[in-house]
């Protein structure tokens, strides 16, 4: 591919063209990343220009997007952990348990719900609940936690019948720790908005008391929520997916493969 440059001597403005031509070259095992072309636009004649490229291993590209919201990962900082460790949620019965020891002996899959009124975290519960099986075979937990109250999280349970382990987290001291995204921008998208309409088609409904309850609204209703994969061990944390819009499930084949694949 060459692109052609030309601009008048004045420097007024820029004719971009683009001729393409197409030779196929053996790859192999490298990511092709385009480096930033620089010219000098004051010339009376076509400058022509060929983008070049540099490979960066596997290593590298899977360091870069680890940090990216909406990316899964397998890095968690000992800080995010340490924190995780002094964070506490509750039972359906109001017993208070420090996060870190629903993996401390044993490993679980952990969703984190938007709020417990939203209904494509109802979704969501569904989504996972569904491969429960392979997680019992496996000996992992499946646990569910939403930003709010108990009395929350318990209407939320009788609703769903989840099958896995519900509690609440009324000071969303986990959503802090793990860097949620929040805002309403990432809430009303158009994505979240066509699994929303999908979801009522399907059945599914949004339960608009609990969504209108003053501590959901003011505050979970525009925090995002994610799914992680974490023990046995306090600090053991091997996946983590951070939505980066309502709705923003992942791939469930790569949590199963995360939780419940030996080796």
């Amino acid at each position: 591919m060459a692109i052609s440059v030309s601009a008048p001597a004045h420097n007024c403005g820029l004719t971009v063209g683009v001729n393409r031509s197409v030779h196929r070259l053996p790859v192999h095992n490298v990511n092709l990343i385009p480096q930033p072309l620089s010219f000098n636009c004051n010339l009376s004649s076509p400058l022509y220009l060929t983008p070049t490229f540099s490979a960066t291993s596997v290593s590298q590209r899977s360091s870069a997007i680890s940090n990216c919201t909406g990316i899964e990962s397998t890095v968690v900082s000992g800080d995010t952990a340490n924190v995780l460790d002094d964070v506490q949620v509750f039972d359906l019965n109001g017993q208070g348990v420090p996060i870190s020891d629903l993996w401390k002996d044993r490993k679980a899959v952990v969703a984190f719900a938007r709020h417990f009124g939203c209904v494509l975290c109802r979704k969501r519960a569904d989504y996972l609940a569904a491969e429960k099986d392979k997680m019992d075979a496996a000996g992992v937990a499946l646990v569910l936690i939403g930003p709010g109250s108990v009395d929350q999280a318990r209407s939320f349970s009788e609703q769903t019948k989840f099958k896995g382990e519900v509690y609440a987290d009324p000071s969303y001291r986990s959503y802090d720790a793990l860097r949620f995204v929040s805002g309403v921008t990432t809430t009303f998208t158009p994505g979240a908005g066509l699994k929303i309409i999908q979801l009522y088609m399907e059945g599914y409904r949004q339960d608009w008391k609990l969504s209108f309850e003053k501590d959901t609204r003011t505050r979970g209703g525009w925090r995002q929520g994610g799914i992680i994969v974490a023990g046995p061990g306090k600090n053991k944390i091997t996946y983590i997916h951070k939505d980066k819009e309502a709705g923003d499930d992942p791939d469930i084949n790569d949590i199963l493969s995360a939780c419940c694949v030996q080796g």
